[in-house]
């Protein structure tokens, strides 16, 4: 298989978004723990310094602590950062008290260190979980995501090697045929090759050996600008296929959304114009799907569910060009007027295009009338075999999914 660099981020840029986090976090939490425990004792000032002193200790484990489970991935989901918060700040608070205390020749019995949690510790462990996951994700994010965005206009595209039991995969449109999983092999390789040769990075999405069809990628996660919106899959011996997507895009600083069951929702359903979402409610996308794919995206696009019953997926029969132009197998699509500007394609597999550049297409080999046609239009055609991904019902779309 061919080598492709890793999504996660560099050990120098998770190092330095680890350090600052951790910076942030505990400069907010000993700053906070002063004002609190000032105000709640009606103190004055002067006695700043002091209660500044007594917590050095417990924010310096605080510190210690962070980097450490920063490094190893605490703020890379908001609930690791909650729970961080919780565990790192109360053993912090108590690691602090036992050291002030030993350093006054005092001895702490158990209970007692666990009532300063109720008590003087309280304000430190309140504002340790607070700022661990207000303050410290931010700016970890924030750290990460500046490396991303460069990463992102040089174009990223998330593929997934072949599954061991790739032949297993389902079709429900045309008859089952056998595969070659060699050729397949090769011919993904090849795939990702053209990605490659025209200006892509790719990231591999963790294998998954015994998910037949979960090369297909395309329909485990879509991206709109910085946010990715992780599938619901329609068919339920499928989505387990969304599992590894969210670890493999955690390092390009988007924002993760999910379609939740009972909705359902493929990635292939989904073909994006400019600010109009078309969206094939059909056997794998359910109305549920639709409403809460609206309901993320919200006013920034507007959502256009088109009716399916000839193809798998809306994108098994239409796609769009760089321009905008939608174009499609006629026979596969059962109500053309529902696009705006419309170009019928000679071939099903003409139907599909991958946009590569404002200039620059990859369409499958099945299609040489297409291809023509679309090179006739002004734009670079990049040809690949895909053969076998067709016996499956897959089009070159459903190899890749591109992050710009």
């Amino acid at each position: 298989m061919t080598s492709t660099p890793s999504a996660a981020p560099t050990l120098p840029r998770r190092l330095a978004a680890t350090l600052l986090a951790a910076v942030a976090v505990t400069a907010t939490v000993h700053v906070a723990t002063i004002i609190a425990l000032t105000i709640a004792n009606q103190l004055g000032s002067g006695l700043t310094g002091p209660i500044s002193d007594r917590f050095v200790s417990s924010t310096l484990f605080l510190f210690i602590a962070l980097v450490v489970f920063g490094f190893i991935g605490a703020y890379t989901r908001w609930y690791f950062a909650a729970a961080a918060g919780l565990v790192l700040g109360a053993a912090s608070a108590l690691g602090g008290t036992t050291l002030v205390a030993n350093s006054a020749g005092s001895a702490l019995t158990v209970e007692v260190m666990l009532s300063s949690l109720l008590s003087v510790n309280m304000p430190f462990f309140v504002a340790a979980v607070l700022a661990t996951l207000w303050v410290g994700r931010p700016v970890y994010r924030l750290v990460v995501a500046t490396r991303s965005a460069g990463r992102s206009a040089r174009k990223v595209a998330l593929v997934r090697v072949p599954a061991e039991n790739l032949a297993d995969g389902q079709v429900t449109h045309i008859e089952k045929s056998a595969i070659d999983t060699t050729l397949a092999n090769e011919q993904w390789d090849a795939y990702v090759t053209a990605l490659l040769d025209n200006g892509w990075s790719t990231v591999e999405v963790e294998p998954a050996p015994q998910l037949a069809d979960s090369v297909f990628i395309e329909d485990a996660v879509v991206i709109f600008g910085s946010t990715a919106v992780i599938t619901s899959p329609g068919a339920e011996s499928r989505r387990a296929e969304t599992d590894a997507v969210e670890p493999a895009i955690d390092g390009l600083g988007l924002d993760i959304a999910r379609i939740e069951l009972p909705g359902t929702l493929d990635g292939g359903d989904v073909l994006k114009v400019g600010s109009t979402v078309y969206v094939g409610r059909g056997g794998r996308t359910n109305a549920e799907g639709i409403r809460q794919l609206r309901a993320i995206l919200g006013t920034d696009y507007s959502v256009v569910a088109v009716p399916l019953t000839k193809v798998l997926h809306l994108k098994s029969a239409v796609t769009a060009l760089p321009d905008g132009t939608v174009i499609g197998y006629p026979p596969l699509i059962d109500d053309v007027s529902m696009f705006d500007r419309f170009l019928p394609m000679p071939e099903e597999g003409g139907a599909h295009v991958v946009v590569l550049a404002p200039d620059t297409v990859l369409m499958a080999a099945s299609a040489p009338q297409s291809q023509a046609l679309i090179a006739d239009l002004g734009y670079k055609v990049v040809s690949v075999d895909i053969s076998e991904f067709e016996k499956l019902e897959g089009c070159v779309t459903c190899l890749s999914v591109r992050i710009r």
